[in-house]
């Protein structure tokens, strides 16, 4: 799976006005405005500003606007998230500080051929709710809790949207697994000699839940969709504080969206990295990782303009490390250097020293080998500090979302800063002697962070770090 990257596509002239014909999208996002673009038309500018990463030499990288050096602190106003844990942000952060795990048994599709009964769904979500019924015939599971993180994001940040040019409006979403069910169904009628129903088909297309969303809000800056496995989200919402940064955008929603299905569930079952109970990071009985689904999105602006609206600050995004293993497929270096690399780029683009991080929220997937690289990894950037430093995974209460884990991974890392509370790593009983970490078992602890990095890692060898700080730091 690739990122969807700048520079990499043609723009797309959109259509004239009362140009003959409907496009398949028409169907999907029902009529338009005359005279306005086809959904799959709208001309997208390629491009974008990165911070962080080898590319920048970990200066960041700026936009040039009529020959300035433009350079913009990056606000999170507003959050949304709809996961195994509750259907809203709220929800989802109460569960998170109490403990509580979302992993149960699994009712969405038949589980008796596999090793494993469990996973984090999504149940308190009504997925019908507010969609008519031409909109539940063709809207994936995806698309449906995407849209609704996404609203509760917007409410949440206080955002009138009519009120912002949609030129300078974007969305960046990462995932890859948004349709697969959906998808899933299209090959089942398929294979049964039946016809299927052409909107099933989309469940094939990574961009198709971004671009319906994209539609339905007006968004026409920006719009992407990030494929780098786990890491996808994580890389999403920093490359959608770089285009607030460099001034290619006034207003990015970015997040992710994932949603459990026959092909990633018996894919890990047939790997054996899933485990036949609820997973457990970091534990020294840890057996392996718990598949869940989520979507979670952060609105994100400048911080100057958010102030003068007055709007209530949850944190700021700092800076974005990415790298690669160039190791193996599915296994992580064993020392963790790619991640080293990816903190290492991260605190470089912000300036920031690794004696000023107070909290990590880990990748902790509660694999043997993941946690044990991930502990390498924090103590060869943090050294004799690491061990002080709050260490903390939520799989274990929303489980491995994939591709979005990394967005309601960040927003939990800015609800710490913002409640001044760390949540408890779920299902850790007892930290093995290769994770050796304050890895926060049992209870929420309060503490007053200031700057926190959440790391996430990927199939592929795909490395993000993400580095957040208080509006204040």
């Amino acid at each position: 799976m690739r990122a969807r990257r700048a520079g990499r596509h043609r723009p797309v002239a959109a259509a004239p006005a009362g140009a003959a014909g409907r496009s398949p999208a028409d169907h999907r996002h029902g009529p338009r405005a005359p005279g306005s673009p086809a959904p799959h038309t709208q001309r997208r500018r390629a491009g974008g500003c990165f911070t962080g990463g080898r590319d920048s030499g970990g200066r960041g990288v700026h936009h040039r606007r009529r020959g300035e050096r433009v350079s913009r602190r990056v606000a999170v106003t507003g959050a949304g998230v709809i996961s195994a844990l509750g259907a809203t942000a709220a929800g989802t952060w109460e569960g998170l500080v109490a403990g509580r795990t979302g992993i149960g048994p699994l009712t969405l599709f038949d589980t008796s051929a596999e090793r494993t009964h469990i996973a984090a769904q999504i149940t308190s979500f009504d997925f019908d709710a507010g969609f008519s019924k031409k909109e539940r015939a063709r809207l994936s599971r995806g698309d449906r809790i995407g849209l609704g993180a996404v609203a509760q994001a917007v409410e949440d940040a206080r955002l009138d949207l009519s009120s912002v040019d949609g030129r300078r409006a974007g969305l960046i979403l990462g995932g890859g697994g948004t349709g697969l069910l959906q998808g899933e169904e299209y090959w089942r009628s398929t294979l049964a000699g039946r016809r299927p129903r052409p909107s099933s088909a989309l469940g094939f297309f990574p961009a198709a839940t971004s671009d319906l969303i994209a539609s339905r809000l007006g968004l026409r800056g920006r719009v992407q969709t990030i494929m780098n496995a786990c890491s996808s989200s994580t890389i999403a919402i920093g490359h959608g504080g770089s285009l607030i940064a460099c001034g290619a955008q006034d207003v990015v929603l970015a997040g992710g969206v994932e949603t459990l299905s026959r092909t990633t569930y018996s894919g890990f079952n047939s790997l054996r990295l899933v485990d036949p109970e609820p997973c457990r990071p970091f534990d020294r009985d840890r057996r392996g990782l718990s598949l869940g689904e989520c979507a979670a999105f952060l609105v994100l602006e400048p911080l100057e303009a958010a102030r003068r609206r007055g709007a209530r600050l949850y944190g700021e995004v700092a800076a974005c490390g990415m790298s690669a293993d160039a190791h193996h497929l599915t296994a992580p270096d064993s020392e963790g250097a790619g991640l080293v690399r990816s903190m290492h780029a991260a605190l470089r683009a912000a300036g920031i020293g690794a004696e000023e991080v107070d909290h990590i929220n880990a990748h902790g997937t509660g694999t043997e080998q993941n946690d044990a690289a991930e502990t390498r990894a924090i103590k060869t950037v943090f050294g004799e500090r690491a061990r002080r430093i709050p260490v903390v995974s939520i799989k274990g209460a929303v489980g491995h979302c994939l591709g979005a884990a990394g967005a309601i991974e960040a927003f939990a890392a800015l609800m710490s800063l913002h409640h001044g509370l760390i949540p408890p790593t779920t299902g850790l009983r007892a930290t093995g002697p290769d994770c050796d970490l304050d890895c926060v078992p049992g209870r929420a602890r309060p503490a007053r962070p200031r700057v926190v990095l959440s790391n996430s890692s990927a199939f592929g060898g795909n490395n993000g770090s993400l580095l957040l700080k208080g509006a204040d730091a």
